[in-house]
């Protein structure tokens, strides 16, 4: 099968790193990612199938480890050689089409779930990571060289990791699902109250994601999001955002809507909820300068190694709370579902297949990746590859 090989070369890795601090998306080329002949995957255990995978999303956690940006906090959960790719819509041999949830949950690793688990993503005690020895280490698909992943012709999940796709929906939209179900976690975690100020940081797949599942799932009076581009901005506001600002400006945006004061250089009121969907030291910084006192941060963005001063989360008892893809949720209205359900149904109302912006060959990786590095320079959102009309598929 061809596939995109991620292996453990850790030169190669550095130089990733350096190249693209210069040249987004460099690291595809100098680090060690490479397209390969290999063997297909192979069944761990039953209730596992083959996947043939019909589109893949390239996303930020897919970009950090290409460009050799990933935390060494996740080197226990991951095993080499790993094939990456997570957003996927696939064909299994029955020819059923199904959208992937990669979390390799308790299900997948032979352990029973936690009880009332909806989801794989839902337990109270990760240990069931370090079992499973059908699988090699790895925290969801994309990330264990077990079961491949969706930069790949073929690929392996367990029954529990598969959501069937209607005939009405396509490629693209399914595509925009598992995405979708993450930003669903991310506004759900943010317990927003009717009547609350939501800011959102950051207008890439993740932010625009977050802010359909807030339109849609809450009753937050004001929505304002920082976006750089103006495919972003366009997109926002069609989105449900009640004010789309450049992202210098969102502080005062939301000294305008809460009506507050200064003190120094932080608001002295602010927004209820915060959605940090970018991660990085200056936008942790930036979401503590402009959230309440007493009010909640939601960590979205993977932060990886960050330096920043939490003088003023701990002075304005901000919550700080992170959120890891998705599992079960409680709506307002107490109806308990799950991340994804509600994706289905936020990925059709919304039509969120409009952010699949640009789609690859493997044999064209280097420019899939590079395009997907600087995707809002270059008025785009997701950029996916597409396999459907890969050889040996």
């Amino acid at each position: 099968m061809k596939a995109l090989l991620f292996e453990r070369q850790e030169l190669r890795y550095a130089a990733a790193n350096i190249a693209s601090r210069f040249s987004p998306g460099a690291g595809a080329t100098a680090g060690p990612l490479r397209l390969a002949d290999i063997d297909s995957p192979e069944l761990p255990a039953d209730g596992w199938q083959v996947l043939r995978p019909r589109l893949t999303g390239i996303c930020g956690s897919d970009l950090a480890t290409v460009e050799g940006k990933s935390s060494r906090y996740f080197e226990p959960l991951v095993s080499f050689p790993f094939v990456p790719g997570h957003e996927v819509v696939a064909d299994l041999e029955d020819g059923t089409r199904v959208a992937l949830e990669p979390v390799l949950g308790p299900a997948a690793r032979g352990e029973q779930p936690p009880e009332g688990a909806a989801s794989p993503g839902d337990a109270t005690d990760y240990g069931y990571l370090s079992c499973g020895h059908h699988l090699d280490a790895g925290i969801q698909v994309g990330y264990c060289a077990t079961t491949g992943g969706g930069w790949g012709t073929h690929l392996v999940a367990h029954e529990s990791q598969l959501h069937p796709v209607a005939a009405s929906m396509s490629d693209e939209a399914a595509v925009m699902i598992e995405p979708t179900a993450t930003g669903v976690h991310a506004a759900l975690k943010g317990n927003i109250a009717p009547g609350d100020t939501v800011a959102i940081l950051g207008a890439g797949t993740m932010g625009l994601c977050t802010l359909a599942a807030i339109d849609a799932y809450t009753e937050a009076a004001t929505v304002i999001i920082g976006a750089k581009y103006p495919v972003q901005k366009d997109l926002a506001a069609e989105l449900g955002a009640t004010t789309v600002v450049e992202p210098r400006e969102v502080q005062r945006a939301v000294r305008r809507s809460s009506g507050c004061r200064m003190i120094g250089n932080d608001l002295a009121g602010g927004a209820d909820v915060t959605i940090d969907a970018v991660g990085t030291a200056e936008s942790l910084a930036q979401a503590i300068s402009l959230t309440r006192p007493r009010g909640r941060i939601v960590l979205l963005g993977m932060p990886g190694v960050t330096k920043v001063d939490l003088t003023g989360l701990w002075h304005r008892e901000i919550e700080l709370v992170g959120s890891y893809t998705y599992g079960g949720e409680t709506l307002a209205d107490g109806t308990n579902t799950t991340s994804f359900a509600l994706a289905f149904d936020l990925v059709q109302s919304a039509k969120l297949e409009r952010l699949v912006s640009a789609k690859y060959p493997l044999s064209r990786y280097r420019d899939a990746i590079k395009h997907a590095a600087s995707a809002g320079h270059r008025g785009a959102i997701k950029v996916v590859f597409d396999l459907r009309d890969e050889k040996g598929r």
